[in-house]
């Protein structure tokens, strides 16, 4: 047990910052009386190897997560869950994008990243890019991202888990937590389809 506590430690920490973070822009909207986009402008790679930005995130409601491909549990298991509740939604949930945005860019190349996810979705992109972009990207969405456990190219990286569920507007509705009952999720789905 004593060995898993720092893993343990971390993934509370991620979850707290996460949780902060999104609390924090939802009182910045009220407080302000308008709702903006949530994050920033990014300019980054799709894993067709074409260019994605921020303006990607509009016209269409999107559950963005941030992963990477070397992640042991929690990134193929985001992975499938969200492939699958987008699947169970049918036609209702036609309209939503769905992204893995990589916290680890200096191995997810578009290549690497694309033969991760089709195999198991084809209803989510990758998207990578240069890691100073990426970190500029993750500052903007509040995601918390450290490599960890250095040792080469074996090295694991702690991140914020979470789902961010954005509207057509890019503005942030909800988010599913990591291990989020199914039921809860597609619930979560269903609204941020519905508009």
């Amino acid at each position: 047990m004593r060995k898993y506590l720092p893993v343990l430690v971390l993934f509370v920490a991620a979850f707290t910052i996460g949780i902060v973070g999104f609390q924090a822009y939802r009182d910045k909207q009220m407080a302000s009386g308008e709702e903006s986009a949530y994050g920033g402008a990014f300019k980054l790679v799709a894993m067709n190897g074409k260019e994605i930005t921020d303006q990607s995130l509009r016209g269409n409601p999107s559950a963005v997560f941030f992963g990477y491909t070397h992640c042991p549990v929690v990134c193929p298991t985001t992975l499938f869950d969200l492939d699958s509740w987008l699947k169970q939604l049918g036609p209702e949930g036609e309209t939503i994008r769905g992204y893995m945005v990589t916290v680890d860019p200096e191995r997810d190349t578009p290549e690497y990243i694309e033969k991760y996810i089709t195999n198991v979705s084809d209803r989510i992109t990758g998207i990578t890019g240069d890691p100073k972009d990426i970190a500029t990207m993750l500052k903007a969405y509040n995601i918390y991202s450290k490599k960890v456990d250095e040792d080469g190219e074996n090295y694991t990286m702690d991140h914020t888990a979470s789902i961010l569920l954005l509207d057509k507007n890019g503005r942030l509705r909800s988010t599913i937590a990591y291990g989020e009952p199914a039921e809860t999720a597609i619930s979560k789905l269903k609204r941020l389809a519905a508009g």
